[in-house]
């Protein structure tokens, strides 16, 4: 008997997003966030499972923040555009060792890792309470960490280049990592500065020179305190109480171009509140349209005190 083929047509392809896009909805990271304050999120690593370091006063009778870590991960559904975050807490060993070395009886803020091409070396840098009760810099330095080899790491060790008797906080690098940004109160109130690397310095050998005045950034700076900076790319966002706002510390942003960043543009009433907003940091992942960003806020509807959140942004065209 004969049985003829019938050929299969092909279903229509189901995928209606071919790239993702972070929903500018404000989602609360709960499964990170604590009753107390939790802030001053770092992003080792940006990809869809991102590890995350920032402070945390859960705990702590006294209210003393130290460094702890977590898990952010996402997914994003091509066939119906729908996004979905998970947030824990996290146990990496690595991390650990470093927490090791950096939480104390005083508080620890603004957490800042990253790897050095000139010298093969990873740093984590940090500020805590000297002895004088001031927030001063200090860097650990290590080899990379791959698979279950824990490096050793070295340090912790003051970062005697920009440390003041006043309070010097939240460190970040521009993408060359020959800029550093960071903010400080050494002129009454928190500014932004920034202090460029001499050529042919290695990084540590830079942090240790003795201290020299920074450059402060008139362009951020007016009425009220700037601080929390962080440069992704030609980007920079930061937290400033500056008149005009929506209440408390907003959340802003400045674009660099032709050798200078822009007059700061507030993000608005989608992610600013009455309430304060606090050290953001921005991410991108390469299957994502638009950059991602995670801020701290004290906000209602929360855990109580800070909780951290997280946001999709588009920014202009230069």
């Amino acid at each position: 008997m004969f049985y003829p083929f019938y050929g299969c047509k092909k279903s229509e392809n189901p995928v209606e997003h071919l790239l993702g896009s972070f929903p500018d909805t404000v989602i609360n990271l709960s499964g990170i966030n604590s009753s107390g304050d939790d802030y001053n999120m770092n992003l080792p690593q940006l990809h869809g499972a991102i590890p995350v370091i920032f402070s945390s006063n859960r705990g702590s009778p006294d209210g003393q923040f130290d460094l702890v870590q977590g898990l952010i991960t996402f997914t994003f559904d091509q066939t119906n555009g729908n996004f979905s975050v998970n947030s824990e807490m996290a146990g990496n060993p690595f991390y650990n060792s470093i927490f090791s070395k950096t939480n104390t009886p005083e508080d620890e803020f603004g957490p800042y890792s990253f790897f050095s091409s000139v010298d093969g070396y990873g740093y984590f840098i940090y500020s805590t309470v000297n002895n004088e009760g001031n927030l001063d810099f200090y860097y650990l330095k290590h080899l990379p960490y791959f698979g279950s080899a824990l490096p050793s790491i070295n340090g912790p060790f003051p970062l005697t280049l920009l440390n003041t008797s006043s309070d010097d906080a939240y460190i970040c690098f521009g993408t060359s990592q020959d800029t550093i940004y960071f903010s400080s109160d050494r002129d009454g109130s928190f500014r932004i500065y920034r202090h460029a690397r001499p050529p042919g310095t290695t990084p540590e050998a830079w942090y240790n020179l003795n201290h020299a005045p920074s450059v402060l950034i008139g362009s951020l700076t007016s009425e009220g305190e700037t601080k929390c900076p962080y440069v992704h790319r030609s980007i920079m966002v930061f937290a400033s109480n500056r008149p005009g706002g929506y209440g408390g510390y907003d959340l802003y942003y400045s674009l660099f171009s032709g050798g200078n960043w822009s007059s700061p543009v507030n993000f608005g009433p989608e992610i600013n509140t009455s309430s304060d907003e606090y050290r953001p940091v921005l991410g991108t992942s390469q299957d994502f349209t638009n950059h991602f960003m995670i801020f701290s806020s004290d906000r209602p509807g929360g855990k109580g005190g800070f909780d951290l959140y997280l946001t999709g942004i588009e920014f202009p065209d230069k």
